[in-house]
């Protein structure tokens, strides 16, 4: 496809799904597969040409945070859709006001506003003739159904919201939204994207590099992000677990909520810290992540500071009662070091903390679990893991983390967790069976 608005020429090749896309009017699209088939890119071009095309018109593109939105979706468009047209001044970013929301300006008056559904109120303020949201798995249904009421700008003759997704549970809402007819499903296949894949079927060299990757997935991760299927995994650990009962947006600490923190230690594995916060009625909170490989641990101490202390040393909030590690001497030697605080051995006994978050993601009777994480709670993500498609933080870790059955076992007994990307469900564990399982000692600190 080429493309024209004056001065600027845009060259995309849609196959597939991405074809399709360009074509569809219905109001409510879904266009859905496997990892690396092109499916963000066909969506932004759909409302980058859109916008060119029709002058005056406004559109969204949404995530579910906005921090994931500006170090994923918006790279994507500034270096591989709209680049000429922002280096010719075509478009032009607007970094928002008390007033305005952030957003693209194009120069026939057309507008792309960005933002993430955690901050909602500049970007559903407005109203729109398209909006896009990646990575749509990630919103509750009440999240969707509320773009859908701002779709009523009218500039063009057609109105659409659209949702790009890898595969997630087989009942996800999403999916049941398309199998009622309520939204029209695209299905994408690595065959649409022309970067991994010749026309003729070959692969291209960064094609190969790519599948080789997706070759190393297990689990329910290979089924979802490779096979494109919507699959839950067999022999999940973690079935109470719930996107949208046990995310939350922010976590609302105060001064009278206790703080801990968690390590488990890595380096070609992931390192992982935790930062806790309980509440009064004891409910656990993860408020940030550290999840990173290939890093010392005196540089994740550094981090760690950062989360723990302002720039004058002042604590952001309180000191961690307790910071948990796993049991490597060294590590804990090197972090306490460079903390300035001790650290305690974490309980790290398997059964008996597996059931003791299990025990914790369960909904009681005032219709809420007892464990929490906040969105957007990974601190950096790690070009390597997101490379690979491996999990870059604790929550992507949930649904792929499944019990080893052991050859022999009568009637294939579950008796550990297998041990592959459990880096973030092991250190959760031992805040949990800390909290729960054991004493709680002190953080003091180091002279």
């Amino acid at each position: 496809m080429t493309t024209a608005a004056p001065g600027a020429v845009v060259r995309y090749e849609p196959r597939g799904a991405a074809r399709e896309l360009f074509k569809e009017r219905s109001s409510e699209v879904v266009i859905a597969g496997p990892a690396g088939t092109g499916k963000s890119l066909a969506c932004l071009f759909r409302v980058h040409l859109a916008a060119l095309h029709n002058p005056g018109i406004r559109c969204l593109i949404a995530r579910k945070t906005g921090v994931s939105l500006t170090s994923t979706t918006l790279v994507t468009y500034e270096k591989k859709v709209a680049e000429d047209a922002l280096a010719r001044g075509i478009v032009s970013w607007y970094g928002g006001s008390a007033r305005e929301a952030a957003c693209y300006r194009y120069s026939n008056g057309s507008v792309i506003v960005v933002g993430g559904l955690d901050k909602p109120e500049k970007i559903m303020s407005s109203e729109y003739d398209l909006v896009f949201v990646d990575e749509a798995t990630e919103l509750t249904k009440t999240d969707w159904e509320s773009i859908s009421t701002r779709l009523r700008n009218g500039v063009l003759s057609w109105q659409q919201q659209i949702a790009a997704c890898n595969p997630s549970h087989p009942t996800h809402w999403l999916k049941q939204r398309t199998e009622d007819g309520t939204a029209k499903m695209l299905v994408s296949r690595h065959k649409d994207n022309p970067a991994y894949v010749n026309a003729d079927g070959t692969l291209t060299p960064k094609g190969v590099d790519y599948f080789n990757k997706l070759d190393n997935l297990t689990g329910v991760r290979r089924l979802r992000l490779k096979d494109g299927k919507w699959a839950a995994a067999e022999g999940q650990i973690y079935e109470a677990w719930d996107d949208a009962v046990h995310l939350v947006d922010k976590v609302p600490h105060t001064a009278a909520w206790t703080r801990w923190g968690a390590v488990d230690f890595g380096y070609t594995n992931p390192f992982v810290y935790q930062d806790w916060w309980e509440d009064p009625d004891g409910r656990l909170y993860l408020a940030n992540e550290i999840y990173f490989t290939r890093r010392l641990v005196e540089d994740h101490a550094k981090q760690i500071k950062e989360v723990l202390f302002y720039p004058s040393g002042q604590p952001r909030g309180q000191v961690p009662r307790a910071i948990i590690c796993d049991h490597d001497a060294e590590d804990r030697a090197t972090l306490e070091r460079h903390l300035g605080l001790s650290t305690s051995a974490a309980k790290k006994t398997v059964s008996d903390g597996i059931q003791a978050v299990q025990s914790r993601l369960k909904v009681q009777p005032d219709g809420k679990p007892r464990l929490f994480i906040a969105r957007g709670a990974l601190v950096e993500r790690d070009p390597e893991l997101e490379a690979a498609s491996l999990p870059a933080c604790s929550t992507e870790e949930v649904a792929g983390y499944v019990w080893a059955v052991k050859p022999g076992n009568a009637g294939g007994l579950k008796e550990e967790p297998l041990k592959k990307d459990d880096h973030g469900m092991d250190t959760m564990r031992y805040m949990v069976a800390e909290k729960d399982l054991g004493a709680r000692p002190s953080v003091r600190w180091l002279n």
